[in-house]
């Protein structure tokens, strides 16, 4: 018998019923690198707990939640080389699975992601062994601490 689908795929994640190459986690939060990311190293950020919009968050998830996201675009900067991170926050409209998250995506000159017409091109890693190395680097940054990151 297989078992049940999760009812919401990061609720999934977090229980470990779905795969992910997870970059940080603690009781209230977690990150991992998005299976279709725009630009290699692309994070979500995301409540342990289910909530489905940004709308929907307390003020305490909120202040949690981005405390988290900061630290993100800080490490996955430091560890992808990046010059900048690009953050954003899906809600209802393109958001793909009910449960808030936020995408951090390492930025740089002329890396494509904006253009004249807007067109997100998603990207895959050239193996599951390249997501893996991308998830350690930015773990070990996160790690770090934000002014540690930033430094190199």
């Amino acid at each position: 018998m297989t078992p049940a689908k999760p009812a919401c795929v990061f609720c999934g994640l977090v229980t470990g019923e779905v795969a992910a190459n997870i970059v940080h986690r603690d009781e209230q939060v977690i990150a991992f690198l998005d299976r279709a990311p725009l630009l290699l190293g692309h994070t979500l950020v995301m409540p342990i707990a289910h909530v489905e919009t940004l709308d929907d968050l307390s003020p305490q998830q909120v202040g949690t939640l981005f405390d988290a996201v900061r630290r993100l675009s800080i490490a996955v900067q430091a560890a992808c080389g990046a010059a900048g991170s690009f953050v954003a926050v899906n809600t209802r409209m393109s958001q793909t699975v009910p449960h808030v998250h936020v995408h951090v995506v390492p930025r740089n000159e002329g890396d494509g992601l904006f253009s004249p017409r807007p067109i997100w091109r998603r990207r895959t890693y050239a193996s599951p062994a390249e997501a893996a190395e991308y998830a350690a680097k930015i773990r070990a940054s996160y790690a770090k601490g934000p002014t540690a990151s930033r430094s190199g």
